[in-house]
This record gives C-alpha cells, sequence and structure tokens, in this order.
C-alpha cells in the first residue's frame, strides 16, 4: 500500500530525523527482535522510515505493513 503525499507528509512531521522508535512488528525474516530500539534517519517517498536499529540492522518499517512506537525521552 503505498500513501498519498498527505500521509506521507504526516508521517514526516510525526518521524523527523533523530526519533526514537521501538519495533512492535516487522514482516520480514530479518527483522529485528520485537522490543528493539533504533533512530529514524529519513522517511522516503513511498512512506518507509529508514532506521538505524541499536542492534547495527538497517532494515526499513514498511508503511501499512509494519509498526513501531515512539520511544518518549525520559524528563529529568
Amino acid at each position: 500500500m503505498i500513501p498519498n503525499r498527505e500521509t506521507i507528509e504526516r508521517l514526516k512531521e510525526t518521524y523527523p530525523e533523530g526519533t526514537r522508535v521501538e519495533l512492535v512488528y516487522m514482516s520480514d525474516n530479518y527483522a529485528p527482535p520485537k522490543g528493539t530500539q533504533g533512530t529514524v534517519t529519513y522517511v522516503d517517498d513511498i512512506g518507509s522510515l529508514l532506521i538505524n536499529w541499536d542492534n547495527g540492522s538497517r532494515l526499513s518499517v514498511l508503511y501499512g505493513e509494519d509498526m513501531v512506537r515512539i520511544i518518549k525521552p525520559k524528563k529529568g
């Protein structure tokens, strides 16, 4: 599923470069384990989140197929 331009712009606003995320689900045999954390480096023109995972993986999160959640920075 390729999102429309409006959705892609919303993804870029929600996941700017440097956003920390945690993997909830990825439909890839080579996916990092659930709960792996990483840093968003870019949102491409088809809505994929390019992520540098903390375990060294560089697999992208696909819009409409995979799921991550944003990790809120700890206060204090």
